[in-house]
């Protein structure tokens, strides 16, 4: 037995090296116990950061550690809105909690100690314009800079009790302003995200200003 919850051990420590945080559904699929993820964690071995997901007690930190701990509590999720602008330095705001959008239908994760803002995209929108950065070990699907100005402009403050939580128009100006300055996004590439997502209409007169003088 003893040998046994040894290779466990050894097996867990494994998975944790090779990616970085592991849930406790992963252990179980790879044959670790909880009893002995429970074991591990009292003697220091490996530490809990939220419900079912772990890390190594030294792993060094990626600045954008809490995407890659949302990615992880939210496998099926692409981190949005502010905090996708921010991950592209396209704001100076700093998020007091991760954006992560999930499909209209998928479950919604309890309270965890990691502040998480689930909105809900339809599963058309929800898979189109997303990148995958690996942070800490983890693959986080986040939304690309042009997708992430025409998700900003979709939950505008002006659309009223949908989005009483919305990050508001300037912030989605400001994220478009960056993006073309940096040329991180095209205004074809945002017209383009714009007409898919039907707000076309909405977006033309502020992406036409703001190319005018280019």
């Amino acid at each position: 037995m003893a040998s046994a919850a040894i290779r466990q051990q050894d097996q867990a420590l494994n998975l944790l090296r090779q990616k970085g945080m592991v849930r406790l559904a992963e252990f179980n699929q790879a044959g670790v116990a909880a009893t002995t993820i429970s074991r591990m964690e009292k003697a220091g071995l490996l530490v809990k950061l939220s419900r079912g997901v772990y890390r190594l007690p030294d792993a060094v930190r990626d600045t954008h550690h809490s995407l890659a701990e949302a990615a992880k509590l939210v496998p099926k999720g692409v981190i949005c809105l502010v905090s996708a602008l921010a991950f592209h330095e396209l704001t100076d705001a700093i998020p007091s909690r991760v954006w992560i959008a999930i499909n209209s239908r998928d479950w919604k994760p309890n309270a965890t100690h990691l502040p998480l803002e689930i909105v809900r995209f339809s599963a058309r929108l929800l898979n189109s314009g997303n990148d995958t950065h690996l942070i800490d070990g983890v693959t986080v699907r986040i939304t690309n800079p042009a997708k992430t100005i025409v998700d900003m402009f979709r939950y505008r403050q002006s659309e009223g009790v949908r989005y009483r939580q919305s990050p508001g128009l300037n912030r989605a100006l400001e994220g478009m302003r960056e993006a073309l300055r940096q040329r991180k996004a095209t205004p074809a590439n945002i017209a383009r995200y714009a007409e898919e997502a039907g707000i076309w209409k909405i977006v033309q007169p502020y992406l036409e200003a703001m190319t005018a003088n280019a």
